[in-house]
Order: structure tokens, then sequence, then C-alpha cells
């Protein structure tokens, strides 16, 4: 407190209750105490914005990029509580709204890496998921992959993975043998008439049940009573402990990809999908269809705050123009979303026009082959006046086509 006054404040407030600093009372070291410094008191009017961007500022530095402001005249209501309010203090009887200027939430505590591009970018390290790497799937192995047949019983090499080796090793015919004791069931059983009971513990595991297995490999024979990890689990395990990649191609072939389970396959870090526009994330507009999409962000900037109006008036701007190119070509039907290597020749090409159209450039000379195809009727004529268009930039383009119309033109 005494620092704070050399330093010209005058005021603090202590446990919801203002003091002169020279007024404190004795402060019980057993207890922890609510401490805010008051920087400056204002009247809300239009010629205090230098005056109160310079009291911010002196609050930041005082506390470590915190900030808070207090409204004297907007009382709590009585049902709220202190809690609720994110006020430090049961004492608080006013509305105050905590700030803060590092890239973190200062009541839960989540934090977020500094806002830009490349948080936004699954190809790079900085903001792709890290469970994932950024793909948006993950391996996992499928029961109907490793139980490709269902009509087949254990005996006869129900279970793929283990189906190989049983027939040099007797541990994974020993272990079924005894699940089929424990449960009650016969290992000639084909799968599909097998107690759905049995088939869960096979493939995913007794879970805290104990089954006595006896191992007899001609040599020694000794009994054990333990949990079974299931054959999933085996061979789950076996992927993650293995070095021998001859070993993970075999095993590969029972997996299957499913959506990551950390980013719901939109493939960003959780702190890039906590970054909304519209209520969205990028990872949900980019699930939609260029169609879709187009709509939403016409629709956008009348949602928006005049402040943030005018930040995003540029860039919604070449968005809408570049997803209209795309409409303009037939693709309005394609998800954002959509992978390269799932577009047909056609697509492909017209994606690049799209593109070109938005470089603005001129003077190049483009050379197509059947742009129309795979394109319905309807969208033909778009397309048509988006190559007419390409040409009056002053471009040269060279159509090799079937489309009458397109000869026509």
């Amino acid at each position: 407190l005494a620092d704070l006054q050399k330093k010209g404040f005058q005021r603090v407030k202590v446990d919801g209750a203002f003091h002169e600093i020279s007024d404190v009372p004795a402060l019980d070291k057993k207890f922890k105490h609510d401490i805010d410094v008051v920087v400056d008191r204002i009247v809300v009017r239009s010629d205090i914005a230098t005056r109160l961007a310079d009291s911010f500022e002196t609050a930041l530095k005082l506390a470590d990029g915190l900030a808070i402001a207090e409204f004297a005249d907007k009382p709590l209501p009585p049902s709220q509580t202190a809690e609720d309010s994110a006020n430090k203090s049961k004492n608080e009887t006013h509305e105050r709204i905590l700030f803060s200027e590092r890239f973190a939430c200062p009541v839960s505590g989540f934090s977020i890496d500094e806002i830009e591009p490349r948080l936004f970018s699954f190809n790079n390290p900085f903001g792709a998921c890290p469970k994932c790497d950024g793909l948006g799937t993950e391996l996992h192995f499928e029961p109907d992959l490793v139980v490709p047949d269902n009509t087949l019983s254990l005996r006869e090499g129900a279970i793929v993975p283990w189906a190989k080796t049983g027939n040099t090793s007797p541990y994974y015919t020993q272990t079924l043998e005894a699940l089929a004791k424990h449960y009650k069931f016969a290992m000639t059983t084909p799968w599909k008439d097998l107690p759905k009971k049995a088939r869960d513990a096979v493939l995913f595991g007794t879970g805290e049940t104990e089954v006595s297995i006896t191992y007899d490999d001609g040599i020694r024979s000794y009994k054990t009573k333990k949990p079974f990890e299931g054959v999933i689990g085996n061979i789950e395990r076996r992927w993650r402990e293995t070095d021998s990649e001859w070993m993970r191609e075999e095993l590969s072939r029972f997996q299957s990809d499913h959506p990551c389970s950390a980013c719901n396959g939109y493939r960003l870090k959780p702190q890039a999908l906590a970054v909304k526009v519209g209520a969205k994330h990028i990872g949900e507009i980019t699930a939609m269809s260029i169609r879709e999409a187009n709509l939403w962000f016409d629709s956008l900037l009348g949602t928006l705050k005049p402040k943030d109006q005018e930040i995003a008036a540029r860039i919604l701007k070449e968005i809408r123009e570049r997803l209209k190119f795309l409409v303009d070509v037939g693709l309005d039907y394609l998800n954002l979303s959509r992978t390269s290597g799932t577009l047909s020749g056609g697509e492909s090409q017209r994606i690049r026009l799209a593109s070109q159209i938005g470089s603005g450039l001129t003077g190049v000379l483009y050379v197509l082959d059947e742009p129309s195809i795979g394109l319905h009727q309807r969208d033909n004529a778009r397309l048509l006046e988006t190559l007419v268009h390409l040409r009056d930039l002053g471009n040269t383009v060279i159509v090799v086509e079937h489309d009458e119309d397109a000869i026509r033109l």
C-alpha cells in the first residue's frame, strides 16, 4: 500500500469497501483479501476518450494486464450473486466488468494463442489439432474388420488378427477357450449366434471381471486369473508398442478412419475453434456448401456492430466475390471442406478457372479441356458467361469442348 501511495494513488477498495490508502484498516494475515486500486473515477461523456485510454493503460500496467470497470450508478440486482457476476468479493454491490489484454479468460483460465492467420490453418503446426495432426481423422480398429465373416466360429478363425498366429502359438486359442468356458458358449458356435455379452467380452475385454486361463505350450503349463483386455485392446496395444513396420502394416488392415475425437473432424486445435464470427467457428463455416456459405456471408455484414462492420467490410467483399465466382462456374453444391483428391477433372478445372477470374490477370492464354464435363445443363449458361468474362478481361481462352452451346459461343 505504501508503494501505491508513492506512485500517486489515493484510494483502494479492500474486500468490497472503499478506503483512503492512509486509512486502510489493519488486515488479518490469516485470511485472503481482495485489494483493488482506484486508478480513476470518471463521468461518461463524449470528450473523455483520451483520459479513459490513459487510465486503462495505467490500470493494465499496474495489474499485469487486468483492469476492472465498475459502474457506480448501476447496482447489482439483489438476486445476482458475486459468483454470477464474476466479482472477486462477496461484498460487491455494483456491476463490474473485468478486462484482460492477455489471450486468456481471467475467470475460467482458458487461454488462446495470439490470433493470427496461421492459427486457422490445419497445415500449420500452430493451428493443427494436436491429436490428429490436422488430418481430422483417427485410425480405430473396427470390429467388422476384425470379424469380417460372422458365419465362422472362433474355432474356424472368426477373429482374423488371431487366426494366423493361432496355428503356431496356442496362446490365443487357449485364451478364447477360457472365455468360452467362463461365458458358457461353444468354440464351434458361429459368431453371429453368440450372445452379445460373449461377443463384447471377446472384442472389448471383460473389464474388471477376472477369467481363469490355463496356458500350455507343450513344455510347461500354468494357470492365471486376470481380466481379459479384449481382442481390440490387444491389437491396439501391439500397434502402440511395436517398432516393426511389417506389424503395423499387417494390423492396419483392421483399422478405419473415424472423425477425430478432439476436433470432431474440423482439423484445428480447440483454441482456433473457440474464435467465432456470427456464432460460428471456422470449421462450421467450411462445412457449409458454397451456396450456403454465399448466403451466410451475404447476411453476415448486417448482423455486425458498426465498428465490426468497418473492420470486416473489405475482407467480406473479397470472400463474397470469390464465392460468387465459384457459384458462377456451377460449383455451388460443393462443400468448402471438400478435399481436392475427391474432385472430378471438370470440377478441378472450374475451381482453377474461378481463382483465375478472382486474380484479375490479363494477357493470359487459357486452354481448357471440356470444362463443362459433369456439369448440369442448367449451370452451363453460367459457365459460358464466366468464359466470356475471362475473355473480356483481356485474356485468350481456348476451349476443347463437345457441348454445342460452347461451340456456338
